[in-house]
């Protein structure tokens, strides 16, 4: 028998022992337990050390081990932490909104809901030599400064078009972190901060962490609307805009040519910020994609974040942050007292990915899967769920925004669960009531077309259910 296995034997059986002392007892001498339990004085010493850790014995020094005091903690009852209820201030953050976003689905589930791309349809290969090259770099493991490394700014800025400099960018650990640094940098606590309306969740959750009352501003086909912004910046005295021009989340619309400079000039006019999320520019499906609005801007009214992760891996977490004048510098304090710089191999790797032709490949035939992909959904759906509309088949992005039938999306999300599909209910996406009942299916969480086919027939399956229900309620209550 080894070591460690006496050592447990021992630790099992002293507890029992223990159990059935008084907290104070007197434990065996040393002696007695390496004859009682035939083990060896190192095991039994190791044993009483195991046990002392836990604070279920004491010892002292020249008197023997003793009981401790019941901890229940110690003997297997739940910890009581309801003294946390008031000690913790105010809840403002709302990590159910992220956790629904994160959670994987049941194994045998068909996955329609998440915004992550499946394995199949991510560079594994480009992603896996970028870090092996990466890793053999002599200062791979060095520190990175703050803003990130030079290259990979640079990488950024002309990705982003227009007169952005390496020195306007600044790297962060994917969009979500890039979200959480804007929000918390550009408005106080308290404030109120305008938002599309839907919009994507885990912009909502950041916004409310750092204290921002989210405002919300309707969107129609070609993005948000001019004239409710105008009231919105008015009314509310938001000094923030959270925006996501192109291939909008959770939408698809595009914020039209007419728009783009009718909204920079609002919110210049209201002395306000435009926080632009632009996640999806790599994620259109074939077609041209609109210059992001921070290459229009040179006043600094513009702060954009983007990030490598969508159109990569989830766990490719680089992302960037551009920003002119003072928020610039707001945003590298930031990053510097949250955790200093962000990790230096990681970058490394990001820039090896982004300076081969493999990943040029990759957005290529990344494009045309999305594209086959949001095809077969769209039709997959109109012949399984007539009753369902699909609000606009968009030219990226990888989700349909499908309005439901009236009252009839809890019974939907739920039964679709059951029938081994997972899907995002719409009200999350809002900021205050939801005018319809709807639902994001994505298409580019599943394995294959062939899942996405099954996808749709099973969801075909729960609409005739609900219906089927909803029709028996009335006739029984009539």
């Amino acid at each position: 028998m080894s070591e460690s296995s006496t050592i447990e034997r021992l630790v099992t059986s002293l507890r029992a022992e223990i159990a059935r002392l008084t907290p104070g007892d007197r434990l065996p001498s040393s002696r007695d337990l390496v004859r009682r339990h035939a083990a060896s004085p190192v095991s039994v010493a190791r044993a009483v050390a195991v046990l002392a850790a836990e604070g279920v014995v004491v010892t002292r020094p020249g008197s023997g081990t003793f009981v401790a005091a019941r901890s229940s903690r110690a003997f297997g009852a739940p910890p009581d932490t309801s003294w946390q209820a008031v000690a913790l201030a105010d809840r403002s953050i709302d990590a159910h909104t992220v956790t629904d976003l994160l959670r994987a689905p049941p194994a045998d589930a068909i996955t329609m809901a998440g915004g992550y791309l499946h394995r199949s349809l991510q560079p594994t290969k480009a992603l896996g030599d970028a870090l092996a090259r990466a890793a053999r770099r002599p200062d791979a493991w060095d520190r990175a400064p703050t803003a990130g490394l030079e290259t990979l700014r640079a990488l950024f800025a002309r990705f982003t078009g227009g007169d952005v400099d390496t020195d306007d960018v600044l790297i962060t650990s994917g969009g979500q972190d890039a979200l959480s640094m804007a929000f918390r940098a550009i408005a106080a606590p308290g404030s109120p901060i305008l938002v599309e309306s839907p919009t994507y969740q885990g912009a909502l959750a950041a916004a409310r962490a750092a204290g921002l009352r989210p405002v919300p501003v309707p969107v129609d086909d070609d993005g948000i609307r001019p004239d409710l912004l105008a009231d919105a910046f008015a009314t509310s005295g938001a000094r923030l805009l959270y925006i996501q021009p192109t291939f909008h989340n959770p939408t698809g619309a595009v914020l039209s040519a007419q728009r783009r400079p009718q909204i920079l000039d609002i919110a210049r006019a209201a002395g306000a910020f435009i926080l632009e999320d632009d996640f999806a520019r790599l994620l259109g499906h074939g077609g041209a994609v609109p210059r992001p609005l921070v290459a229009d801007d040179r006043d600094g009214t513009v702060v954009y974040l983007t990030s490598l992760t969508k159109p990569a891996s989830p766990s490719l977490r680089i992302g960037a942050l551009i920003a002119r004048g003072p928020v610039m510098a707001r945003l590298r304090a930031i990053r510097l007292v949250d955790d200093f710089f962000i990790s230096r191999p990681i970058q490394e790797a990001a820039i090896e990915l982004l300076s081969t032709p493999a990943w040029d490949r990759h957005l290529r035939s990344l494009a045309t899967a999305l594209r086959e992909r949001c095809t077969a959904l769209t039709a997959g759906l109109a012949r399984h769920t007539p009753d369902w509309t699909v609000t606009r088949i968009p030219a990226g992005g990888l989700h349909l925004w499908v309005r439901l039938p009236s009252n009839a999306l809890h019974h939907i999300t739920d039964a679709a669960q059951t029938h081994g599909v997972a899907v995002s209910p719409g009200n999350g996406y809002f900021a205050a009531e939801p005018p319809s009942a709807y639902m994001r299916v994505g298409f580019a969480a599943a394995a294959d077309l062939a899942q996405l086919a099954e996808g749709t027939r099973r969801l075909g399956e729960v609409a005739r259910s609900v219906s089927a229900q909803a029709v028996s309620l009335r006739s029984s209550s009539g």
